[in-house]
């Protein structure tokens, strides 16, 4: 387990691992092995969760890895543009005036897209930038090129908040 960096492949290993020696402690009569899976499985719950952390300020996010992502600009566009939308639809109700609670749900639903494609557009580069990351590092990593690992390790960690930032964008817009 990598508890300096979290990872949610890692979790899925250590979560299977645990469980298969739950299961063979259980077949065996032996509470330790049984105890220690238990154990596995639920560090590996904590890793899980802790690879999916991410803390945003404004449309910057970052990550307990040390990674960090601005948001794409459409996010924080599209959001005020449902701002204004909203707030003219509601003067358009109280005052009776149709033409600009037409305009105000028209702007709105104009916001509403322009921040999902800011959030699929930061989904797509976060997982884009993960893998490029990933695999530069590994090759840095078999060359023994350490300068250029820790920059390949860098562009993933950056990545991961720009993923995990549209994530949570994305859940907080189906939960709506």
């Amino acid at each position: 387990m990598s508890n300096s960096n979290p990872s949610t492949l890692q979790s899925y290993i250590d979560s299977a691992t645990g469980a298969i020696q739950s299961a063979v402690g259980s077949i065996t009569g032996n509470t330790a092995d049984q105890a220690h899976g238990d154990a596995r499985q639920t560090q590996a719950q904590h890793e899980n969760a802790a690879s999916h952390q991410t803390n945003k300020l404004g449309p910057i996010s970052a990550t307990p890895s040390g990674g960090v992502s601005v948001d794409n600009p459409n996010r924080s566009e599209g959001s005020w543009n449902q701002t204004v939308g909203s707030a003219k639809e509601t003067v358009g109700n109280v005052f009776g005036a149709e033409g600009l609670k037409r305009e105000g749900r028209e702007q709105n639903a104009r916001g509403q897209g322009q921040e999902a494609q800011g959030m699929l557009s930061d989904l797509g580069e976060g997982v884009s930038g993960r893998v490029k990351g990933t695999v530069g590092s590994a090759v840095a990593g078999l060359t023994g090129d350490r300068e250029e690992q820790a920059k390949y390790n860098m562009q993933r960690d950056n990545a991961k908040a720009q993923q995990r930032s549209a994530e949570a964008g994305i859940q907080k817009q189906a939960d709506a």
